[in-house]
């Protein structure tokens, strides 16, 4: 089957794909965090919320296609209220969508040690190349226990709620599972379900196989045979395969890695590993950048704007590289005294992972430089940098709708959304710059301005590149951003991965015979 033409028909084809593809297999998707939370209300009832985050929003998009059950962790309170009440798979009621939801409770301390020292401080900053950042912690007796009591037991305790689950199918389901916090969870499955077709998609960069050498030997080598016992492994870029495959060859001895297909065979099992860059539902997106409530806060925003604004929307963490990014603004602000009065930057920077120590740090790093800068170079009248510290979508959009420049400086991203978001919303021809080493530059890097995540005086050099653009190239860059990210958006990328499912059930006869 061709890929469907980059147009408006693209989600019919996917629609029809989707019809044959689960005629008579079952969907099943694992994730850390649900499409949904249900928070306790001041009247002790539960009120159902949509879920947030980057993988959340991607994958929300397959119930608007296909019945899914989707199996994840029961988060706060109200999650594991409405756990205990269901006791297993129920629908959600959400219009337009076909999901029924299985919650995954963990003991608090379980899943404390699972999330809060194991996948955060450890995974997170090794795959985002922050392991000798300050924030990083030693690996010691508590990482040990963490992964032990921790890591493994709730990859476990997920693996198992997916096989209680596809139980009564007659034919295995598809089983599609995301993300850094769940590598084991294909192995422990692949175990019990040896016919099951398991594909794993990882949003975050997969580093250089070098870089591994910092993880203990057991924990990296049972993350890489779990992640081999997969039918399909998806990354977000092509540098990402190649990173997957050249750490499998590496730590994996038994590995036989084809660089020219993209396979691994180990122990009798092909997986193929593939990139699908994650994007955005355009048209979600565009009717909610015309929405009365965006418009009310551009309102709200317009008095806080400059003459020029430099805006940046990011999760308050070191991977953001939030402090070097305000640091080139104060070095931007004392080499050009003219863009005084007229420049701004508006930061909109969403908590996150507050129980955690070294996100407490970066936070208050952030807090204490913009104290700095903003008492360095400010005055009754006008404060050069602004901080909305919230997690509230809506407001951001209208930021990156007004915005002149949308400043976009990972240390490194698995893709990072918002570079592909402003594109499509700003009502400016907002110039983007991004990071070299964010998985987005990959497809929009040729009109960008592109910056190293550390090179401060690179960032200066682009900051006053993109205040100083001529309209007619501003317009140019936006436009062919635009055009990029709606041929390539969030129907491509679910379209492209259900395709090799389809491809993948066609062979499997020949599979199981071979």
């Amino acid at each position: 089957m061709l890929p469907p033409p980059r147009n408006s028909q693209a989600s019919g084809y996917l629609y029809e794909l989707c019809e044959e593809l689960l005629a008579e297999r079952r969907l099943i998707l694992i994730s850390n965090r649900g499409p949904v939370d249900y928070r306790v209300g001041k009247d002790d009832s539960l009120q159902l919320n949509r879920g947030s985050g980057g993988v959340v929003t991607a994958l929300s998009a397959i119930s608007k296609y296909v019945e899914l059950t989707w199996i994840a962790s029961a988060m706060g309170e109200g999650d594991r209220r409405v756990a205990a009440q269901e006791g297993g798979r129920f629908q959600v009621q959400l219009p337009g969508q076909r999901l029924y939801l299985r919650f995954v409770t963990s003991p608090r301390n379980v899943y404390h040690k699972y999330y809060n020292l194991f996948c955060n401080p450890l995974l997170w900053f090794l795959q985002h190349y922050m392991w000798n950042s300050p924030y990083t912690p030693n690996v010691d007796h508590k990482v040990y226990d963490a992964w032990d009591n921790g890591y493994v037991a709730v990859n476990r305790t997920f693996a198992e709620a997916a096989i209680a689950e596809a139980a009564n199918d007659r034919i295995p389901p598809f089983i599609m599972i995301h993300d850094y916090q769940l590598y084991l969870v294909g192995g422990f499955i692949r175990r019990q379900m040896p016919q099951a077709i398991l594909q794993h998609f990882i949003h975050i960069p997969w580093p250089a196989s070098s870089y591994w050498y910092l993880f203990p030997k057991p924990m990296r080598n049972a993350i890489m045979e779990s992640l081999c016992a997969v039918d399909i492994v998806g990354l977000q870029t092509k540098n990402d395969v190649h990173n997957f495959l050249s750490t499998c060859e590496r730590f994996l001895d038994e590995a036989k890695v084809d660089y020219e297909a993209n396979t691994i065979s180990l122990k009798g099992h092909l997986t193929r590993v593939a990139s699908y860059p994650v994007s955005v539902d355009v048209a979600a997106l565009q009717r909610h950048a015309r929405s009365p409530r965006v418009q009310e806060y551009e309102e709200k925003l317009r008095p806080h704007l400059g003459e020029q604004t430099i805006v940046r929307v990011d999760r308050a963490e070191p991977s953001k590289n939030i402090v070097r990014g305000l640091k080139s603004y104060d070095t931007l602000l004392e080499r050009y005294p003219e863009l005084l009065n007229r420049v701004k930057m508006l930061c909109f920077l969403v908590p996150t992972r507050s129980g955690i120590k070294q996100y407490q740090r970066y936070t208050q790093d952030i807090f204490d430089l913009v104290e700095a800068i903003n008492a360095k170079y400010g005055n009754e009248g006008w404060q050069p940098i602004e901080v909305f510290f919230e997690n509230n979508y809506t407001q951001a959009i209208a930021g990156m709708r007004l915005c002149d420049v949308l400043l976009v400086n990972p240390v490194i991203d698995g893709m990072n959304l918002v570079a592909k978001e402003g594109p499509i919303v700003s009502a400016n021809d907002s110039v983007l710059i991004l990071s070299e080493s964010a998985g987005a530059h990959e497809q929009l890097g040729e009109h960008v301005v592109s910056v190293a995540p550390a090179d401060l005086e690179g960032t200066v050099q682009a900051l006053h590149e993109a205040l100083t653009m001529a309209p007619a190239e501003r317009k140019r860059r936006a436009e062919a951003m635009r055009k990029i990210i709606e041929e390539e958006d969030i129907t491509r990328w679910l379209y492209s991965q259900f395709q090799a499912l389809r491809q993948l059930a066609c062979q499997l006869p020949l599979l199981l015979s071979a």
